[in-house]
């Protein structure tokens, strides 16, 4: 049997399991979806939303990239962050950092990755930004899981940044913004730093919002 062919009996599986729990759990799940929730991941394959907080479908909506980056050119996660909280009207958003991130890794170094070498420069910033207290670490593992926290706070700040945020907090008070990181060693979330409507942000990066109803 093909690798790829034991996903497909193994889904089969699951989804006669489920029905048998509760012959109602996939049509309630078609109807619609309200999730609280909305995790910045990172696509690293250990580090599952539900599976690590032990949710079910429907209640965390997730965008995973390379490194739990919020940037603020990049369409896809925009486009996710404003359906979750102007639509879904989310309640959370959490970015999810982890602990030996192969991305937060690769960014401290000078090797020539192609491509992602302008995804990781975002992470760079981060590392440049906070270098004097990364340095003094001696174990470089220590160093790079420093660099790890410190990525999650900066994104955290990022996203309140954002005019969809922004806008969010003036309206609705919503939401409150988490940053968090997973150790794959115990299995265990930290709460990093926590954001919502009455944090002070730098003024030069609030907008003003004269055309709210």
């Amino acid at each position: 049997m093909k690798s790829y062919e034991q996903l497909l009996l193994s889904n089969k599986a699951w989804a006669q399991e489920r029905k048998e729990m509760n012959p109602d759990f996939f049509k309630n799940l078609a109807t619609e979806q309200r999730p609280r929730f909305l995790w910045i991941g990172c696509s690293d394959s250990r580090v599952p939303a539900n599976e690590i907080t032990d949710t079910e479908p429907g209640e965390i909506f997730v965008h995973r990239n390379v490194a739990n980056m919020v940037v603020h050119t990049d369409l896809n996660m925009l486009s996710v962050l404003q359906y979750a909280v102007e639509v879904l009207e989310v309640e959370h958003v959490m970015v999810v950092g982890h602990y030996g991130c192969g991305g937060v890794k690769a960014a401290m170094n000078t090797q020539n990755l192609g491509l992602i070498n302008k995804w990781l420069r975002n992470i760079k910033e981060v590392y440049r930004q906070h270098r004097d207290d990364i340095d003094v670490i001696d174990d470089e593992n220590k160093r790079s899981d420093k660099l790890v926290e410190y990525n999650v706070i900066e994104q955290v700040y990022n996203l309140a940044k954002t005019s969809i945020i922004q806008k969010a907090w003036a309206k609705h008070n919503r939401p409150v913004v988490h940053g968090w990181v997973y150790g794959m060693a115990d299995g265990l979330i930290k709460e990093l730093v926590t954001m919502d409507h009455n944090d002070e942000l730098d003024p030069i990066f609030r907008f003003d919002f004269d055309d709210l109803d």
